[in-house]
């Protein structure tokens, strides 16, 4: 089977301005939107931003840029002949071989058709008289639908420091969210890369490997366990494959999407010895998990001490991998639990800082104060950079919803409604907003889980939703205010039976200046929520209001 897809048309026909559904995103979520969508008889109209689809992994081209889920769990299980014909070739694939993926799935299911590209909605609003919400571009598309899908992504709107001067730079400067198609060669460069979270610790060790010189600004060190990436076993693979169906039930029904061994005791429970040698065994496996880790033990996101005997195996590795103890102290966490900051996989991220030509800067004693027309200053120093990177992240699960301009009843914006924090049903609906869905919104596992896994949940919702109200002769379905607030009650209860709000992260919306701190995912667990969204479903969809059109009022 070919693995390589094609260009998509140079322009989409647009000239339908009323459809069934309109689809923001062309990414992971929107594309499975629009193939089911289209199966349950409706018209759909997808835009996306970008000239291509892939979401995620059309923007993020850094180097080093790669899932940190197995790519036989990172993937669709709507088509068993889909599942069964891809032929992954790395654990954790990197970003072109996603891409070709998503593209081959665009390709596969005739999606482009349906997909206007190089357009961003920028606004959306509910009429109450007609039931539809009026949907427009930046390319001057109006259109109307009687649903509104929201597919934006959970981190998709890149975040740039707050820092004056950027504009002055005479350098090049690169977001690793909105990386250049063509790459970047850094060879013979100065280079200064800002940021320490995931993207960071991929792009660090391969921009050392072209950069003359490079200086890292850290803000808060993060728990970083070795990927052990390697190319796939044929024979692996087709194990996997023979049991898919067992495979992706168990996800389903795990605690982060992942098909692995629930812990059967506490880490206290646990002699020394025998947590070293458990912790031993997730650091060195070629087979490791990103949640391994936290999967461990029982009381791994519940208990400081237990929480601590993991951070502290961590915290031993960096000591023995930097050779200078200095910048060894520096990159160890020492102020929030493991876990608690997305832990990352890298390759070869420690080892980087024993190079003679890579330097760590710790921006919380010497913070940043500007950039200057040939660098960048802090309060002590000041540099020289050729270029600079901002592995800075993004305005997480809100910020590419409440970038668009949308309102719903009696013209409420969702920016405004969100502005102490954001409120949802399930992560599924807003009150207010009739017919608008979020795919892994916030207030649903979304970013503590697989994100294909749940997102595939999400789209199947959203479709069976659809499809019923249609059958019972309804035409608009909105989250009740009760039981968005008493979800959102839920959500917040169950994150503080955990450590997670002890750290400032982007779960707690701590990286943007002025955003409400609020624990915005759901950590009850993808098998328990998924659950409960399922029994939503069988109670008549309990907790929210289901309608059939007004009538228009008789002539007189």
């Amino acid at each position: 089977m070919s693995q390589t897809a094609s260009r998509p048309p140079a322009a989409t026909d647009t000239n339908s301005r009323d459809v069934d559904a309109v689809v923001v995103g062309a990414g992971l979520s929107g594309l499975y939107l629009l193939h089911r969508l289209r199966r349950q008889g409706l018209t759909v109209r997808v835009f996306e931003a970008g000239d291509g689809v892939g979401g995620t992994w059309y923007w993020n081209r850094y180097p080093g840029a790669r899932v940190d889920v197995k790519s036989m769990d990172y993937s669709y299980s709507f088509d068993p002949d889909l599942e069964q014909d891809w032929v992954w070739t790395e654990k954790y694939p990197p970003q072109e071989e996603l891409l070709r993926y998503l593209e081959h799935v665009a390709d596969r299911f005739d999606l482009y058709r349906d997909i206007r590209l190089e357009t961003r909605v920028t606004e959306a609003s509910w009429d109450d008289s007609t039931d539809r919400w009026h949907v427009r571009t930046d390319r001057g598309d109006q259109v109307t639908a009687q649903f509104l899908v929201m597919a934006t992504g959970c981190l998709s709107a890149a975040k740039v420091p707050e820092v004056p001067g950027l504009e002055t730079f005479r350098g090049r400067w690169y977001h690793t969210g909105h990386w250049p198609r063509e790459g970047v060669d850094f060879s013979g460069r100065r280079v200064g890369v800002v940021g320490t979270g995931s993207s960071g610790v991929q792009a660090i060790p391969l921009i050392a490997e072209q950069a003359t010189e490079l200086t890292v600004f850290q803000r808060t060190p993060n728990f970083v366990l070795p990927a052990r990436n390697h190319p796939i076993d044929p024979e692996h693979q087709r194990s996997v494959k023979a049991r898919y169906g067992e495979v992706r039930e168990a996800a389903r029904q795990s605690a982060f999407g992942i098909a692995v061994p629930a812990p059967q005791k506490s880490a206290l429970e646990a002699s020394p010895e025998e947590r070293e040698s458990r912790f031993e065994q997730i650091w060195y496996d070629e087979d490791n998990n990103l949640v391994d880790m936290l999967t461990s033990y029982t009381d791994m996101i519940t208990s400081r001490e237990a929480n601590d005997t993991a951070a502290q195996y961590v915290r031993d590795r960096i000591a023995e991998i930097v050779d200078d103890p200095e910048v060894a102290a520096m990159l160890q966490p020492t102020d929030h639990p493991f876990g608690t900051k997305r832990p990352c996989l890298g390759t070869n991220y420690y080892e980087t800082f024993n190079l003679p030509h890579v330097r760590l800067v710790d921006v919380r004693r010497d913070p940043i104060v500007e950039i200057t027309p040939t660098g960048l200053r802090t309060a002590a120093e000041d540099f020289e950079f050729d270029a600079l990177v901002f592995a800075t992240g993004f305005d997480a699960m809100t910020g590419a919803l409440t970038a668009v301009d949308i309102r719903g009843r009696d013209g409420v914006l969702l920016r405004e409604k969100w502005a102490a924090g954001p409120r949802t049903y399930l992560g599924l609906q807003v009150a207010g907003f009739p017919n608008l869905f979020t795919i892994t919104g916030p207030g649903s596992p979304s970013v503590l889980s697989n994100m294909m896994t749940s997102i595939e949940q999400h789209v199947e919702w959203v479709g069976d939703a659809i499809g019923d109200l249609r059958a019972c002769g309804l035409t608009t379905i909105e989250a009740t205010v009760e039981a968005e607030d008493a979800w959102t009650r839920h959500v917040d209860e169950v994150g503080h039976t955990t450590l997670y709000p002890t750290a400032n992260s982007w779960y707690m919306g701590d990286n943007v200046p002025g955003k409400p701190r609020v624990f915005m995912p759901y950590i009850g667990g993808v098998g328990p929520y998924r659950q409960r969204c399922t029994d939503v479903a069988a109670c008549g969809y309990e907790g929210f209001v289901r309608s059939a059109a007004r009538q228009p009022a008789a002539a007189r």
